[in-house]
């Protein structure tokens, strides 16, 4: 099979061998996926992760169980064992023994086959197309914040970050009523905010005056974290996305003195993802900068890289 490999360096295999499901699995056949921040971060060293790429995808189930064989599914990403205290207790993406797809222990999905889990699985409705499928995983990862923390009509929040994933956490809190404003420093990112009627500020623009309720950190970079303290108030919350491969300089003592609440936020409800894009809630179209073939991966890698792009499919097996 064709894959996009990570050992150190990044490359194209044309004949890598196919991946090999386990008694548990699914084997699916990848129609799109998307380069996200993390996988920008893992050919920088982050998780110290070898394998193939990937793990934001749509594909269709080639062989498993008769009951999943030719769905049209998304998978998330944490696969776990059942078994541990975590799991038991319900907090499955905390599972002691888990692999995660494309980022820690486990081949991903920027591949012809990935082997996945069945209880990983999710059928998608034939009204969400392939484009809008792939932004399955990280649209999940954005309404985790608002499973995570109260946030109504009376929040005053922003969004620091207009990349792929600030972009979707914008349109999220934004259906709660809130009072929000989006922070970054790229225009072409501000202005497809301000185009969703989202109140848009470039950070040289910004006056911190740690007034937020809420402040969400999808910045992708280490310094994010020291700018979301800037602007949260005393005993609010950070939700903390970011996840870096080098680590940054941080002075933490404002978390302390002010007392604010940080959260870290990672996966998220894929039913309530997939049930938004059904409804055409959430704008991912509008998203999407770029497709390359598989077999152009260093070039879709470059252009994710490209600050004025915010999302990078790959097409790899189109319907």
């Amino acid at each position: 099979m064709r894959a996009i490999v990570f050992d150190g360096a990044l490359r194209f295999e044309p004949n890598r061998t196919d991946a090999k499901p386990g008694d548990e699995d699914c084997l699916v056949r990848v129609h799109l996926a998307g380069i996200c921040a993390t996988d920008l971060h893992i050919i920088q060293g982050y998780m110290s992760f070898t394998g193939v790429l990937g793990h934001e995808m749509v594909g269709r189930v080639v062989s498993g169980p008769p009951e999943w064989r030719d769905r049209r599914v998304v998978c998330e990403i944490s696969c776990v064992c059942r078994e541990c205290e975590m799991c038991l207790a319900g907090l499955a993406n905390h599972c002691r023994k888990r692999t995660v797809l494309g980022i820690d222990g486990r081949d991903g999905c920027f591949a012809d086959l990935v082997a996945v889990p069945k209880r990983n699985l999710q059928v998608l409705p034939d009204v969400i197309s392939d484009e809008e499928a792939v932004f399955v995983e990280p649209l999940a990862a954005a309404y985790q914040v608002v499973a995570q923390c109260a946030i109504d009509g009376r929040t005053n929040a922003c969004v620091l970050g207009p990349g792929r994933l600030g972009l979707l956490v914008a349109q999220v809190l934004a259906s709660t009523g809130c009072r929000l404003t989006v922070i970054g420093r790229n225009p072409k990112k501000l202005l497809l905010c301000e185009k969703k009627g989202i109140q848009a500020i470039h950070i040289d623009e910004l006056v911190p005056r740690q007034d937020r309720d809420v402040v969400v950190e999808c910045t992708g970079s280490p310094e994010g974290l020291n700018t979301a303290m800037q602007l949260v108030r005393p005993r609010g919350t950070i939700v903390l996305k970011s996840t870096c491969a080098k680590p940054g300089s941080l002075n933490l003592a404002p978390i302390v003195i002010h007392e604010v609440n940080l959260l870290g936020s990672r996966c998220g409800p894929f039913p309530e993802a997939i049930n938004a894009l059904a409804r055409q809630a959430v704008d991912v179209r509008s998203l999407i900068s770029r497709t390359f073939p598989i077999d152009q991966a260093l070039e879709a890698f470059e252009a994710a890289q490209n600050p004025d792009n915010v999302k990078i499919l790959l097409k790899i097996n189109p319907r």
